[in-house]
């Protein structure tokens, strides 16, 4: 004998009914069953837009009315045959004739009583039953069981209390006799007395659980349109999975959280007699879906899923008066009690100064006005404050009856929401430990949902959200990097890398599941009008876990956002020096930030492009070295011009065609100016624990000033080849001399200072080639042979794979 119960999805139209009527057949050889179906998707929605029409615009009440016929008139013509659609359509036609007069007395008295409206909301289930059971005396022995005969309740209409031990004793003798299938509406009970009732949310489980339990039954089946239970919901997380097995217990936790799959009052029937429910999909039958029953040592994880509950409102009762009063908790649950407010979620400090209590955001008027009724003496006196409320929450909880006894389940919930800048309003577990609950503000809920999903089921894939501004050289050729690289480290690293939202100086787009990064560029010219404000603000509203902000631009205004966006625990990457070398304090700022949001602001690439220049000396640094000096060659533009220059071309056509290499900044005086090498001095030298300005570093310059002045590149490149003598010059002094030109900056002895120099052979530096970088760094444990590193120092290519190497950092951090 088994129960079987099929939602509004299932029977929201022929098809799927159809699909019912196959299941049913199915299992018919198993033995014999009791289905219980629901009104067809919508329709009980549909007629409580009646009721509520009804008082003010009966003419549209009754047009509703005539849809909802006409759509079970539709189904009745594709499904039953001749004879069962004349028997059927008489009903159908009643049902229409009995809401209409309803609506003409509702309108008349000027509202529905609570027993009109039971009347009403039942219509779907009788009608649907009707047709679906006529489907099945198609093809097997079928009949339609009347629930106000078995299903006993008091007369509180709209959410009927039952009588469990009449309604037991009823469904107990009900007699099969030579009937396969009987068909019984869900969602209905009636009096004693014969008046019809509803029993509420859920109502359509819940008589198939009562049903199951005085039937004996050995399974409830609950036919719905997923594949059971969830790991989470797959609305919010598509990366959600279905639980195979779990126990009543924790598959009442996920439902009072939100799981809608089942309703709490289904599972109390089935659980006191042990009886198993499975939980199917109408639409993949074939599919396990998730088996609920008592034994505990179903599962091996930790955590079962993650549900929640949103538009709530924690609302605060606080005062020096509440301190050690022995009645003071009594008196504020017996308010709530007394105005039917429903409380969700309780915590205390153990100071006793603070009780805070988790309501629903409809009650939270009424609340107030409750609290500050009964309170009302201590308030006027001081000892307690008037009832702080505080509106747009939800509650995120973890369920699973595994969370017994093991340690590590709070802490490394509560440091994933802090990783991705979940604020945490009030926390509760309860002494079962089955369920730990976080309050937070329900503007994080995705993120935070997506973020525990992650740390607790795919704990071997991890998701990251990229939002970058900048698609010049290195920019694209980072794309392109991602391109190539993102299935790779999907497939090896389980490092899912999306590009979220790509912006350059004219237009932007966004794509929450991912840009397509094989169209961007055509994508982006469809874009939205480009506003860096704009940009950051979006960024924001996503609220995507496991941002990084990437900014590939040189621009001075960007970085003056960092702080704002490290407050938002969202990430940095930047090959963008401007941050790092602004003021001491600025620097110190971010950088304080970020370890104030547990967020990471990385900059290798401001130095040595791809070379791991700043992360060696940090480690360095922190594992209690000292820096005493450091000499390096930091321009790859610039030596790169330097080993070129041969008097052969004039100097101007050699930065030119550094910068077509991508070597230069795309303004080449950057890096002729030597500012370049003075922000790189200054980044190493702070990185090494010195507070210092721009200012203290001494530069010589080796370019005419009135190079700089030039109104814009093309000119500045006309006064560099008209210059060409003064270059020629100082070629010939060096080559004399057996020496090359190397661009130096070097820090000693508190000194640091960044110059033109001619080396010789002797010297490191001399056999520097192409764009190589070369850093030596002097320290407490390399005093005489500094560590040295060497490589590739400028280009698109080597950059793009340093910012890639700084996510992946941010990734394992």
């Amino acid at each position: 004998m088994k129960v079987l119960k099929f939602g509004g999805t299932s029977v929201a139209s022929t098809e799927n009914i159809i699909k019912v009527g196959n299941i049913v057949t199915n299992k018919i050889s198993e033995g014999k069953l009791l289905v219980v179906v629901s009104a067809f998707g919508g329709v009980t929605n549909d007629l409580e837009q009646v009721i509520n029409l009804a008082v003010e615009d009966p003419k549209e009440a009754r047009t509703l009315v005539s849809k909802i016929i006409d759509r079970h008139q539709q189904v009745i013509h594709h499904l039953l045959n001749q004879d069962n659609q004349e028997m059927i359509n008489p009903v159908l036609a009643k049902a229409g004739e009995a809401l209409a007069e309803m609506i003409n007395g509702i309108n008349i008295i000027g509202e529905a009583t609570p027993r009109v409206k039971d009347k009403i909301m039942s219509m779907g289930e009788r009608l649907s039953s009707t047709i679906i059971q006529a489907h099945f005396s198609e093809t097997f022995n079928s009949t339609l069981v009347d629930p106000l005969n078995f299903i006993i309740t008091d007369d509180t209409y709209g959410s009927a209390r039952v009588n469990y031990t009449l309604t037991y004793d009823k469904i107990s003798h009900y007699s099969f006799a030579d009937i396969e299938v009987a068909v019984c509406p869900g969602f209905i009970g009636g009096t004693e007395a014969g008046s019809l009732t509803t029993l509420g949310r859920g109502g359509s489980d819940f008589s198939a659980a009562l049903w199951a339990h005085g039937l004996e039954a050995e399974v409830l089946e609950i036919w719905t349109d997923v594949s059971g239970m969830m790991t989470a919901d797959p609305r919010i997380v598509k990366t959600a999975k279905t639980i195979k097995k779990i126990t009543f217990e924790e598959a009442m936790e996920l439902s009072h959280f939100g799981a809608k799959v089942i309703y709490p009052p289904t599972i109390q029937p089935v659980l006191q007699v042990g009886i198993p429910i499975r939980i199917k999909n109408t639409l993949d039958p074939e599919a396990e879906g998730t088996l609920i029953t008592r034994d505990q040592g179903l599962s091996e994880k930790t955590v079962q899923g993650i549900s929640s509950i949103q538009n709530l409102a924690l609302v605060n009762l606080k005062g020096p008066g509440m301190v050690g009063v022995p009645n003071m908790s009594y008196r504020l649950f017996k308010c709530f009690a007394n105005n039917n407010i429903n409380i969700i979620l309780i915590t205390q400090a153990s100071s006793e100064h603070t009780i805070s209590i988790v309501i629903t955001t409809h009650d939270a008027a009424l609340a107030t006005r409750a609290v500050s009724k009964e309170f009302s003496m201590e308030i006027e006196l001081g000892r307690i404050d008037p009832l702080e409320v505080e509106k747009d929450l939800a509650i995120v909880a973890l369920v699973g009856s595994n969370m017994l006894s093991q340690v590590g389940v709070s802490g490394k919930m509560f440091s994933i929401l802090g990783a991705n800048g979940v604020n945490i309003k009030a926390i509760a577990q309860g002494a079962s430990e089955r369920n730990i609950s976080a309050v937070i503000r329900i503007k994080n809920l995705k993120k935070a949902i997506n973020s525990l999903h992650e740390g607790f089921f795919l704990s071997e894939r991890k998701r990251l959200n990229l939002f970058i501004i900048g698609i010049g050289n290195v920019g694209s050729e980072f794309l392109n990097q991602i391109r190539l690289q993102a299935p790779v480290l999907l497939d090896h690293e389980h490092l899912d890398i999306r590009v979220v939202g790509i912006a350059n100086s004219r237009k932007m787009i966004f794509s929450e599941e991912g840009i397509d990064l094989d169209n961007w560029q055509a994508d982006l010219q469809d874009g939205h009008a480009m506003n860096t404000t704009s940009f950051i603000q979006h960024m924001s509203d996503l609220n995507l876990r496991n941002s990084i902000f990437i900014d590939n631009t040189a621009s001075d205004s960007i970085p003056e956002h960092y702080v704002s966006i490290l407050g938002k625990s969202t990430s940095i990457v930047t090959p963008n020096k401007v941050a790092a070398s602004s003021s001491y304090d600025n620097y110190q700022l971010i950088k304080q930030t970020a370890l104030r949001f547990r967020t990471q602001f990385l900059f290798e690439t401001n130095v040595g492009a791809g070379l791991p220049i700043i992360s060696t000396l940090k480690d360095l640094v922190k594992s209690g070295d000292k820096i005493i000096a450091i000499k390096a060659v930091l321009s790859g533009s610039l030596n790169f011009i330097f080993n070129k220059y041969n008097a052969s071309k004039p100097l101007a056509d050699i930065v030119k065609q550094a910068q077509i290499e991508g070597y230069t900044e795309p303004d080449p005086r950057i890096d002729l100016s030597g500012l370049d090498v003075k922000r790189k001095l200054l980044i190493l030298m702070r990185e090494a624990g010195i507070a210092c300005e721009q200012d203290d570093i001494q530069s010589k310059q080796f370019i005419p000033q009135e190079c700089f002045a030039a109104e814009n590149v093309e000119q500045f490149y006309s006064i560099l080849k008209a210059k060409e003598d003064e270059f020629k010059t100082m070629l010939k002094e060096t080559v004399g001399k057996h020496e090359q030109l190397k661009y130096v900056a070097q820090y000693q002895d508190g000194v640091a200072t960044t110059e033109l120099m001619s080396v010789g052979v002797e010297h490191p530096f001399y056999n520097l080639e192409g764009k190589d970088n070369i850093i030596l760094f002097y320290t407490r444990r390399y005093p005489e042979q500094p560590l040295i590193i060497k490589g590739a120092g400028a280009g698109a290519e080597v950059t793009a794979s340093g910012i890639f190497a700084d996510v992946i950092k941010v990734a394992n951090s």
